[in-house]
């Protein structure tokens, strides 16, 4: 790669990488640790942006250690570092289990935090609230069982208590909308404040994406945790750019109407004298549920456009709903001084008015692009801008200091100017540091022959068949990541019934997405050591399976994303406009990054092996697939099944047990 590192003859000297190293304290005080030159390079480029207070890109192949690299110059720097992950699990893993091995070697006394949003932390206003409202009575025993836990709890964590029921979470929590600030009663005994408190005077917190955005987004609201942090490390920060729409843009959902209008109509009843505005509270109530019937129905994004176009109707119930939050606007903001209840639903609905007259007018604004998405029980209604880079560099500007954006996969094919450009950092170090793990030695890399275009009708049925002899010859120890949801059930379904002419059943446990908790998937996939594992979406990454049970991993066909998506499509229309490539500048170099992030599921260990098998064709036949090989680790490849089978056969028991 242009922006690598030749890390063997980097001269490796700064404090950072020296805990690290050879003879450092890492290397005396844990059993077992591997000094790697790639760690101490990451470390080392960490420890420089911090003090030089830059940007950074760096991409560290599985098995580089990045965790540590970035934790040890964060605790030694003496600066105020956020670090953000990508899911709650990591950020859980992060500080319960990577921080405090750290600290501990360090013999550092940084004063460390955990902050969530909002939503994990139970409200003791709403929750008192749900107590005293007829509304709640059937969840009553749940809603005290929690007021009990609340006496007890440290954290406020929700999850901790375990209660899962969407209606008592909702009860119990509170959102951006409904919390009242500096205005609520328990403001003293919040447990968001007490979290923000804490995160605000610790030297290192830890965050999430969605935290980190939401942070910029709110800040108004007098909670910030970035303001005056000094340095912040983004982790898994190839999923930032698709994450951005969700934050930089507008979204009102049939949820937030809804829950506007329960929660005007409970203040009315607890006032007891205003039925004009219950009356009010209940026409936006009505108004919505036509629409969250209709966005129920909805699979994924769906433009909005598309959306009215496939029912004349919905431009009518859209404006009854926009009639109806004006009205009840305007009638909150006469009696908004009459106590802090009512002055917050003023400016709650106020907002939601802006947002949702922005999304349903009949023009997106300049440079926008504008969708709706189902949900379980309704929907929502979103726009963004098309391009991103702009409201990266207000949020850099809002928040200077060092960036460092880590993950395995950050360049594609592009030697990392997709996700420059993509966050506006034309000007950012990069370090591309390649895996310490002997692929060459460990694994192969199988593509079959002869099997149909991915267009074919019976392209599942023929990967199937082209599966199975591997299966058997592994015994099991198979992860099928597949492209979507229908892939899943059906090679699920083929592989139980033996519909693909298997002679007689595989000797193993089939697990299907979908069929338990994805935690409890790779935990049961791990412990039986000789299942095979069905899925898509979330565990094409964050997944971290050693040894012996995972020793093949096949992957129905390159990931390109999904045509008729809204923003992928309004990014492809930008690009042509801009007389660049969308193939080449967008669509190939993302689908790279997700192939990487799935064959990196295979080897997490210097004692792993295994066979990684990409079914699709088009790593053959397409003038691309040179391209998309050479971003793979360098593995060699096969093409002759006999050959994928003996492989399979031969791994080493003992090393990959």
């Amino acid at each position: 790669m242009n922006d690598g590192v030749d890390v063997e003859a980097h001269q490796l000297t700064g404090q950072a990488a020296a805990v690290l190293a050879q003879g450092g304290e890492f290397h005396h005080a844990m059993p077992g640790f591997v000094p790697r030159n790639s760690q101490q390079a990451m470390a080392q480029a960490v420890e420089h942006a911090f003090a030089a207070r830059e940007k950074l890109l760096v991409e560290a192949g599985t098995g580089t250690g990045k965790t540590y690299a970035y934790l040890v110059p964060a605790l030694q720097s003496g600066l105020r570092v956020a670090i953000s992950t990508g899911t709650r699990n990591l950020q859980d893993q992060l500080f319960h289990r990577d921080l405090p091995r750290v600290r501990e070697v360090l013999a550092s006394g940084a004063r460390v935090a955990l902050l969530k949003g909002r939503s994990n932390y139970l409200c003791l206003h709403r929750l008192e609230r749900a107590l005293q409202t007829p509304a709640h009575r059937r969840h009553y025993k749940t809603l005290a069982d929690l007021r009990r836990w609340s006496r007890i709890t440290v954290s406020g964590e929700i999850a901790d208590h375990g209660s899962h029921d969407p209606a008592v979470l909702a009860a119990a929590t509170s959102t951006a909308e409904n919390c009242l600030g500096n205005k609520c009663p328990e403001f003293d005994q919040c447990f968001v404040v007490k979290a923000r408190r804490a995160a605000q005077a610790a030297d290192l917190v830890v965050v999430n994406h969605h935290l980190l955005l939401s942070d910029f987004r709110l800040r108004e609201e007098g909670f910030g945790v970035l303001p005056g942090v000094d340095a912040v490390v983004v982790d898994e920060a190839h999923q930032l750019p698709e994450l951005a729409p969700q934050f930089f843009g507008e979204r009102v959902s049939t949820r937030q109407l809804q829950d506007l209008a329960r929660d005007t109509m409970e203040e009315c009843t607890t006032l007891g004298d205003l039925p004009e505005l219950s009356d009010l509270g209940m026409e936006l109530a009505q108004a919505t549920a036509p629409l969250a019937v209709e966005l129920a129905r909805q699979q994924g994004r769906i433009a909005d456009v598309a959306f009215r176009h496939n029912n004349k109707e919905i431009r009518k119930l859209e404006n009854k709903i926009k009639v109806s939050v004006e009205e009840l606007t305007l009638a909150l903001d006469a009696i908004s001084e009459r106590n802090p209840e009512l002055a917050h639903l003023s400016k709650r609905c106020a907002r939601l008015r802006d947002a949702y007259v922005t999304l349903v007018a009949p023009e997106a604004p300049a440079g926008w692009v504008r969708w709706v998405e189902g949900g379980k029980a309704g929907g929502s209604w979103h726009g963004a801008p098309v391009e991103t880079a702009a409201s990266f560099q207000r949020l850099f500007a809002a928040y200077p200091g060092s960036w460092v954006f880590t993950s395995a996969t950050l360049s594609g094919a592009s030697h990392f100017t997709d996700f420059r450009e993509a966050i506006g950092t034309p000007g950012a170090q990069a370090l591309a540091l390649d895996s310490p793990f002997d692929y060459a030695r460990q694994a192969r890399l199988y593509l079959p022959p002869d099997l149909p275009d991915p267009a074919d009708p019976d392209y599942l049925l023929h990967v199937v068949r082209a599966l199975q002899p591997l299966i058997a010859a592994a015994q099991g120890g198979a992860m099928i990541l597949c492209t979507s949801h229908r892939a899943v059930s059906r090679i699920a379904e083929l592989l139980r019934t033996r519909v693909a002419g298997q002679a007689a059943p595989l000797p193993c446990t089939v697990l299907v997405q979908g069929e338990a908790s994805k935690a409890a998937l790779v935990a049961q996939f791990a412990q039986d050591g000789n299942a095979i594992l069905v899925a898509t979406a979330s565990f094409w990454e964050g997944v971290d399976i050693k040894g012996r049970a995972l020793r093949l991993l096949a992957i129905d066909k390159l990931p390109f994303q999904a045509q008729g998506d809204p923003i992928f499509e309004a990014r492809l229309a930008a690009l042509k406009a801009a007389g660049r490539r969308p193939f080449v500048d967008y669509q190939l170099p993302h689908m790279i990054i997700s192939l990487r992030q799935g064959v990196g599921r295979l080897i997490r260990d210097e004692q792993d092996y295994g066979l990684v098998v990409i079914c699709d064709p088009r790593m053959s036949t397409r003038n691309y697939g040179k391209r998309v090989r050479a971003s793979l680790p360098p593995m060699p490849v096969l093409h002759d099944s006999e050959q994928a089978c003996a492989w399979l056969r031969n791994l080493p028991q003992s090393e990959a047990s």
